[in-house]
């Protein structure tokens, strides 16, 4: 890909051939951010372990993505009420399960109490491809739907790997002080080492790195990392 003047100069200030430790590399990473707008930083973890799918799980970050969420609860009765006073954007049940259903997806984050989900079931189609599906493991279907919605509002992300084994999170916003951002970061070392599945052999965290949205990718001494945030 053909890169232009300012990334060619941004990336001459990376060495790309060492390994940083998370305060240097948070550091140098927003230095190279050159969006004209609040960039998030972003972390990507390569874990090693042979059955993927079985990687999933949340995180609750201290100092939350800098993002605004915008959560949906299905649910019914005095559950809405319960809902709307935790901040749920969007209350409702079968209005909502139809609006979804013609194509409405604009909204992040979707909780649904158990009783929904026989009908929240069939948007699968819709809110699976877009990640929006509420799953039991990832605490949004609950009949606590305060506590979710609170939790959602607050910074909780959920992380699964890609296809190559590689977990991709926002950590914040590059004009976070540095201080939260490496909080954060270190919150989701410890998190995924904490769910490191039992039968999982050698090192589960092969690689780490940070960046910007428009910037230069940092290396991070990973072993440093986790033997000093876990």
């Amino acid at each position: 890909m053909q890169r232009g003047k300012k990334y060619r100069a941004l990336k001459e200030k990376v060495d790309s051939t060492k390994f940083f430790n998370i305060d240097q590399a948070v550091e140098l990473a927003k230095s190279t951010s050159y969006s004209k707008f609040d960039g998030t930083l972003e972390i990507s973890t390569k874990v090693n372990y042979k059955s993927l799918q079985n990687i999933r799980g949340t995180i609750s970050l201290p100092h939350g993505t800098g993002k605004k969420v915008r959560v949906l609860v299905f649910c019914k009765g005095d559950k809405q009420n319960d809902a709307k006073a935790a901040g749920a954007d969007f209350v409702g049940e079968m209005d909502l399960i139809e609006k979804v259903a013609g194509g409405w997806t604009d909204f992040d984050a979707c909780v649904a109490t158990p009783d929904m989900m026989k009908d929240v079931g069939k948007l699968g189609p819709i809110l699976g491809r877009k990640g929006l599906m509420p799953k039991p493991k990832a605490g949004t279907v609950t009949n606590d739907v305060a506590k979710a919605v609170g939790e959602l509002k607050a910074g909780r992300i959920e992380y699964r790997p890609d296809k190559g084994g590689v977990v991709h999170l926002g950590v914040g916003k590059v004009s976070f002080d540095n201080t939260k951002l490496v909080e954060n970061i270190r919150t989701v070392v410890q998190t995924l080492m904490r769910d490191k599945p039992s039968d999982a052999k050698g090192e589960y965290l092969k690689t780490f790195s940070v960046s910007p949205t428009m910037g230069i990718g940092v290396k991070v001494d990973v072993k440093e990392l986790v033997n000093t945030s876990v």
